[in-house]
């Protein structure tokens, strides 16, 4: 059950776009920023369903939203974006929530999936921070916050998703360069790792194994992480600017 998230309006006037805000741990990402003050701009990959319950709900609560549906899964769907992105007007916010996962051993891994993983977990981030940063830099105030995935705030070996853990863990690669040279133009990056988060992507099977490995029994609730996450691109200055963070509650190795 949704509630509100946040509790201070230090976002107001800033517009945010949330890719991948319909769902998930990118709604919730969604609900914080309404309810710190932002504008929002959602997008939804291939639910309308989806897309339109989360911006009746955001705009139940007073906040101000509208969204676009489009499926960056589909054949150009990264250069679609980023050329959508101007008529979308000023975006003071970049929250990139979207990233398909993948388990495959690296024997059972092809080309096809490595391109998919490298191009939506990495260079669509990566290109749509590019081409956000000049104008943000330019008006003095900017903040892009990253999800990565569970465990990739390291280096690690994986057994069954490198493909998926490789691309994001470049996500810090990323998240601190941008941070470098955003930093004289007001410009904060984050990249949040979380751990095992309840969402409707998962299946009863998958969740109750989850479970059994998470810290303290339960999942994360997304809302959790979310109030958390924006809490560190919310200040003025961004002191968290370049941090890789995990927000798992203690996960063991």
């Amino acid at each position: 059950m949704e509630g509100k998230q946040g509790n201070s309006p230090s976002l107001g006037g800033r517009r945010a776009l949330v890719v991948g805000g319909s769902g998930g741990i990118g709604r919730a990402l969604s609900v914080e920023l309404g309810a710190k003050g932002a504008s929002l701009i959602v997008h939804g990959g291939s639910s309308r369903e989806r897309l339109d319950d989360c911006l009746g709900w955001l705009r139940g609560t007073g906040a101000s939203a509208e969204g676009f549906l489009m499926d960056l899964e589909a054949p150009g769907g990264l250069e679609r974006i980023v050329a959508a992105l101007p008529s979308l007007g000023r975006i003071d916010i970049l929250v990139v929530a979207f990233g398909p996962f993948l388990r495959k051993s690296l024997a059972e891994t092809s080309v096809a999936d490595w391109e998919r993983m490298a191009l939506l977990d990495l260079a669509l981030p990566g290109a749509l921070a590019s081409a956000l940063l000049p104008a943000m830099a330019e008006r003095g105030w900017g903040r892009i916050l990253l999800i990565g995935g569970t465990r990739t705030d390291g280096i690690r070996a994986y057994s069954t998703n490198a493909a998926y853990a490789a691309a994001k863990t470049g996500l810090a690669v990323l998240a601190k360069s941008l941070a470098v040279e955003g930093a004289d133009g007001g410009v904060g990056c984050v990249l949040v790792c979380p751990g095992f988060v309840d969402t409707e992507y998962l299946g009863e099977l998958e969740r109750n194994a989850l479970k059994k490995r998470a810290p303290m029994g339960r999942l994360l609730a997304p809302g959790e992480v979310a109030t958390a996450a924006i809490g560190l691109i919310s200040s003025d200055p961004c002191v968290a600017s370049g941090s890789v963070v995990t927000l798992d509650g203690g996960l063991s190795p």
